[in-house]
């Protein structure tokens, strides 16, 4: 079995080539409201992070992957596994996919792929997201993945025009009973 690898993406580790693209969406203020970052950060500051970045999940609590379209090789996204959870065996989960590539299914085989390798390779027993309602495509690529909304987080989200609720939803390894 090849992890990673789905039918239009494969996901792999961070270069120092996808400097630009890491810099161009973490720079975007437009995406902002999806995370949580409130500044911009500067080309030296990424160029650091993709430096120092281990990939070590056990050791960092996290994992970023870049979401790279097989047909092109060209990166499209990047998919974040954090506030992993090695005694519960649970992790949360995001992704991004660039505006010129969504819609297309790219997020839903990056979903499909990353929980593949996050239940059989990983062997987390659950994924998590949180999710601000206004983002309505989000919920719908969830679930779809077959996630399921197990919580409501009240004004948990700040956007400029106020505060927006947010949804949890969990997806248990389907693998594991009980």
């Amino acid at each position: 079995m090849t992890y990673l690898t789905g039918k239009k993406i494969a996901l792999r580790a961070i270069e120092p080539e996808d400097l630009d693209d890491l810099y161009r969406w973490e720079n975007d203020s437009s995406l902002w409201i999806y995370g949580c970052t409130i500044a911009p950060f500067s080309r030296y500051l990424m160029k650091r992070y993709i430096e120092n970045y281990s990939a070590d999940i056990a050791r960092d609590g996290q994992l970023r992957l870049m979401i790279v379209e097989r047909e092109t090789k060209k990166s499209i996204g990047i998919f974040d596994c954090f506030d992993y959870d090695a005694v519960n065996r649970r992790a949360a989960v995001g992704l991004l996919i660039d505006p010129s590539h969504t819609r297309q299914g790219f997020g839903r085989d990056t979903l499909e792929t990353f929980m593949e390798y996050a239940f059989q390779f990983l062997h987390l027993h659950q994924l998590y997201v949180h999710i601000a309602t206004c983002n309505t495509a989000s919920m719908a690529l969830f679930l779809a993945c077959g996630f399921r909304e197990c919580g409501h987080l009240t004004d948990w989200v700040q956007l400029p025009q106020g505060y927006d609720d947010a949804l949890v939803f969990q997806k248990i390894n389907p693998d594991e009973k009980g």
